[in-house]
């Protein structure tokens, strides 16, 4: 898995655990529909530090919250 799908996954496992939809999300962080549909979507694999901290804002949890997941410990390297 690399970190895109990792960072999606997240994100929809923190929405289903926080009961939100994607769109709630994007309207509490503050980010448009269209950015966190691209990241959900997979459209878009390379999310910014900025970006994910405007989610956590959104969701009340802080950036060690969001990546202290499973998901992120066995990604694949992304420079070859």
């Amino acid at each position: 898995m690399n970190v895109g799908e990792a960072t999606k996954l997240r994100i929809l496992e923190l929405c289903s655990e926080n009961k939100i939809t994607i769109n709630r999300l994007a309207t509490v962080s503050g980010i448009t529909q269209s950015t966190l549909s691209n990241i959900v979507g997979g459209r878009n694999n390379s999310t910014t530090v900025s970006t994910i901290k405007k989610l956590c804002d959104g969701l009340n949890i802080s950036i060690r919250d969001f990546f202290s997941s499973k998901l992120f410990d066995d990604l694949e390297q992304e420079v070859r």
